[in-house]
């Protein structure tokens, strides 16, 4: 989407700026791979060898398929559905005997009072009353305990601005004479409106006669945005490494974006993951300065926005700091539409993908998180106090005290997780850390010296705490070299990514030691190459590639929400997959909802009673040649006078009942 200040114009849309600096890897360090470790602990094992090329989508599973999935068995699945077709077109799909209704849509009233949607012509004090764009992480908290009535949180990551504003985007071409989308000249005013665009809602729902709908003059109803007051909590708060110019103290910042995927606390507040905030921020750092290596470990700066030609603080040239004031996560108090959110520093700073919790057996409080980016981490903070559920007011601070740990996996099938404490092993001030708030300050470059295992993406990281189990979603690495084929992990160009499936002992969450399994690789099970190991019982719908959020729903069943499929990859949309985890069935994944084209399936959430999920589609219509005059798709309103627009969906199941 945005351009460097430098330009006018530019030809890649912000797609095509996230791919390419997804892509890079900024993880220098000489730690093992996820793949290195895969490959050793599995070398023993045959191998269908080959390169990896995505071929024409096979029918059926092929018997190539079943022997790179040979240690799967088909047996009783956990679901109950009748599975969709996979495919691409302009319109979302659901699983037969369910409804699918747009809940809420960018541009929606948030408030009773908000002004109404009005895309050609937008204002930022509109946008800030109003549904954000880029709908992704959903929370939901039930009002008086009921499944029919609660509080919904959503974040809004980022914003497309060729899709967002009338005018602003032709068709022309590049250097190779081929069709691209050109953006023009992001403006001042379309600068404010993106920023107020970002950040997240918080919005009273109720179901009315069966279908849910939002409660305008809810209480609580609040939006945060780029422009939100926020504090710094935690051991960087007031540091030397936070303090701007409009902030000497270090202790407040203005706003959050990029926000991915997040988390609800067993005490009911709502979290916001920071995740590319790198792409935020423009200029050149002085020569010799002290966050150089800081910033170029988080890729800061790297221009997707240029929102720093007309806000200073978006300069690292004019604020050095003020880049080290993102990449947290943010807790929001949703009972008081008035408080002010907090960036917990003591979880650490990277491209958080979310923040999923589980309650320990000792009372203590386990949150997971992956590191968003190729060859980064796998994390978990465990607090240092107990969860009160009869004395809310004495949690609300549990996240500002705590032990940051990061994953390293064993070829013996285990995993240590290690502390980063300052003092401890490497991290000390001989290797530039003088307290532990430069440790979090720089949480992947202490992660790299303690000797973390480089991953595949990592994005989100869901406990089951009725298993005791916990699973990562790699989504991809397409920058893993040739040679690294295996039976079961990375293969060179690893484009489709896996789940790893961590075994805590005993059910302990906050333990140091656990042990690791490899639950799916992902991609076409047809194609012997890709070496994607689906249950032979998962159909031609049933198989996905780039798992990236995650859900367990009330019983304990785990569904898989894709980021990158298309129609040109694999031949179909992202969408929602019920993937089971036990018994003979395991590794078998069934197709429940795709999105429309050039959609992300973001979320999902169930309430506690199974009988509703939240789906989050994401940048509908971000596929091929497409602008706010021209889109590949105008859901949901499929109307001519209106752009397409992100949106959150419910299913409920016909009759009422449970989902799946």
């Amino acid at each position: 989407m945005n351009e460097h200040v430098k330009h006018d114009t530019v030809i890649k849309t912000l797609t095509d700026l996230r791919e390419e600096s997804e892509d890079v890897g900024r993880n220098r360090s000489e730690n093992p791979t996820m793949g290195d470790i895969i490959n050793r602990r599995y070398s023993r094992r045959n191998f269908l060898g080959g390169s990896l090329a995505v071929t024409a989508i096979g029918a059926t599973v092929s018997p190539l398929a079943l022997l790179a999935a040979s240690e799967a068995k088909a047996g009783t699945s956990a679901f109950d559905f009748t599975e969709i077709e996979a495919g691409v077109d302009e319109t979302h799909h659901v699983a037969e005997g369910y409804d699918a209704n747009v809940l809420i849509r960018w541009g929606d009233k948030v408030f009773a009072d908000s002004p109404d949607f009005n895309p050609m012509n937008q204002t930022p004090e509109a946008q800030e009353r109003q549904f954000g764009y880029n709908c992704d992480y959903i929370g939901f908290v039930p009002i008086e305990g009921s499944n029919e009535h609660g509080l919904l949180f959503n974040n809004h990551e980022y914003t497309n601005a060729e899709l967002m504003f009338p005018g602003l985007a032709t068709i022309g071409k590049d250097d190779e004479g081929k069709d691209k989308v050109i953006i023009g000249e992001i403006t001042e005013d379309m600068v404010n409106i993106e920023m107020a665009a970002h950040g997240g809602t918080v919005i009273e729902i109720r179901k009315v006669d069966g279908k849910w709908e939002p409660v305008l003059d809810g209480a609580m109803n609040r939006r945060i945005s780029a422009n939100t007051e926020m504090t710094l909590s935690g051991p960087v708060a007031g540091h030397e490494r936070v303090k701007t110019n409009a902030d000497p103290d270090g202790t407040k910042v203005f706003g959050t974006f990029n926000n991915c995927a997040g988390g609800v606390t067993p005490w009911g507040t709502y979290l916001m993951a920071e995740e590319n905030f790198h792409g935020y921020f423009l200029g050149t750092l002085p020569e010799g300065h002290r966050e150089a290596k800081n910033h170029e470990r988080y890729g800061v700066p790297s221009g997707w926005y240029n929102w720093g030609k007309y806000h200073d603080r978006f300069d690292v040239s004019k604020d050095p700091n003020e880049a080290n004031r993102f990449g947290w996560i943010v807790e929001v108090d949703p009972s008081d539409p008035n408080s002010i959110p907090k960036k917990r520093t003591a979880l650490g700073r990277c491209k958080h993908e979310g923040a999923e919790s589980v309650v320990n057996g000792d009372g203590r409080v386990v949150f997971y998180c992956g590191d968003d980016e190729r060859f980064d981490y796998i994390y978990k903070f465990v607090t240092s106090g107990t969860f009160n559920e009869g004395d809310m007011p004495s949690n609300a601070d549990l996240l500002d005290e705590g032990t940051l740990y990061v994953a390293k996996f064993n070829e013996d099938g285990t995993v240590d997780w290690m502390p980063i404490v300052h003092g401890e092993g490497p991290l000390t001030a001989e290797n530039g850390f003088e307290s532990q708030a430069d440790v979090l300050i720089e949480t992947r470059i202490a992660a790299d010296l303690l000797g973390a295992t480089k991953m595949d993406r990592p994005e989100d990281v869901q406990p089951n705490a009725q298993t005791g189990k916990v699973y990562a979603m790699l989504t991809n690495n397409t920058r893993r070299k040739e040679g690294d084929e295996n039976p079961a992990n990375p293969r060179a160009n690893n484009a489709f990514g896996h789940i790893i499936e961590i075994i805590e002992p005993d059910g302990d969450f906050a333990a140091t030691k656990s042990t690791w399994e490899i639950l799916l690789k992902c991609g076409d099970p047809s194609i012997a190459d890709v070496g994607a190991t689906f249950s032979a019982a998962t159909t031609e719908n049933g198989w996905f590639g780039m798992p990236d959020n995650a859900a367990v729903d009330a019983d304990g069943r785990l569904w898989v929400a894709t980021d990158g499929n298309s129609g040109k990859k694999t031949g179909r949309t992202d969408g929602l997959w019920a993937v089971d985890t036990e018994g003979e069935a395991r590794g078998t994944s069934k197709l429940f909802f795709r999105v429309p084209i050039g959609a992300e399936m973001c979320g999902p959430l169930f309430t506690p009673d199974g009988e509703t999920a939240f789906l989050a589609v994401q940048h509908p219509g971000d596929e091929g040649l497409s602008t706010f005059e021209n889109p590949t798709t105008r859901w949901p309103d499929f109307d001519e006078s209106l752009p397409v627009r992100p949106s959150v969906v419910t299913v409920t199941k016909q009759g009422g009942g449970k989902i799946g």
